[in-house]
């Protein structure tokens, strides 16, 4: 597989602006905007003080006391990353999907780094690191033509294990903080292509017939992100007939809580898709999340 620096870029009038959405207030503030170059995916610090995000194909630090100023991580022998990335539970590391299909893991300061996966050939979309940091789940995939499957590996390396979830396109795996369910979203259920159902499996013993659907609509939904107390999430809502996560595109940011994923808390708004909120990017003590719009001619 070649490797390259395919980025994101940003169209004609067009920014990119970086929200906190606090829970208590139910309230969105923009705290950084750019129009030179397209950020997205955060991820937000162990210690609640930096978001990470990529753009360009390079990891990105935004300190919270100056957003508007990020600097590159510099790292050596990194093909460029997508918007598939994720802390290591330690709080000083970083796992990374690149553009040559593989996953890699590298200091928070830069550096070297770690090549995770060995399969060439392959498609590797890293989503989800288990809270004891041990394993990685992803979303394998021969090439765009087949539909992703959900895959675990040792974030030390070494043997990949598909799991069986069903026929449809799998996406967006990653750990409860618990440990004990993977959540992600699956066109298992799909009707049409593209319909994508939010969907969890237990984390032991993770096979087809034990997938549950934890809600079901007519809307086309990504991206289900557990906050670290376990009690609420976040996912991104497409309209109907939507195929896939396309960029640019008007969606809703819905909060809920776990035990009711049928009955939103707040409904938030956003011009964006692709890039929005790819990853988990609650903050450590569940008070905010973030997530980035992409708005044209404002």
């Amino acid at each position: 597989m070649t490797t390259t620096r395919r980025h994101r870029e940003l169209r004609e009038n067009q920014t990119c602006q970086l929200h906190l959405f606090d829970v208590a207030t139910r309230s969105a503030t923009v705290v950084a905007e750019f129009d030179h170059l397209l950020y997205e995916a955060p991820n937000w610090s162990a210690d609640g003080q930096t978001l990470y995000l990529n753009g360009e194909g390079d990891l990105w630090a935004f300190a919270l006391e100056s957003p508007n100023k990020p600097r590159r991580v510099e790292y050596a022998g990194l093909p460029g990353i997508n918007n598939d990335h994720v802390l290591d539970p330690r709080g000083d590391a970083i796992f990374m999907s690149a553009s040559d299909g593989q996953i890699y893991h590298g200091a928070l300061e830069g550096g070297s780094v770690r090549r995770v996966t060995s399969e060439d050939g392959v498609w590797h979309f890293l989503h989800g690191v288990s809270p004891d940091g041990a394993t990685l789940g992803f979303v394998r995939m021969v090439d765009f033509n087949h539909p992703g499957r959900l895959a675990l590996v040792p974030s030390a390396g070494g043997a990949v294990t598909v799991v069986e979830t069903g026929p449809g396109h799998v996406d967006g795996p990653e750990w409860s903080p618990d440990g004990a369910w993977i959540y992600f979203n699956t066109e298992n259920w799909a009707s049409q292509p593209g319909h994508a159902q939010l969907a969890r499996v237990p984390n032991e013993n993770p096979v087809a017939d034990k997938v549950e659907r934890l809600i079901s609509a007519t809307t086309v939904d990504w991206f289900p992100h557990l906050a670290p107390n376990g009690s609420l999430a976040v996912y991104l809502q497409y309209a109907e007939g939507t195929v896939s996560h396309p960029a640019d595109r008007e969606v809703e940011l819905v909060l809920v809580e776990t035990a009711d994923w049928s009955t939103p808390l707040a409904r938030v708004p956003a011009f964006g898709g692709q890039g929005t909120i790819n990853v988990n990017s609650w903050s450590p003590d569940s008070t905010r999340f973030a997530y980035v719009s992409y708005p044209i001619g404002q």
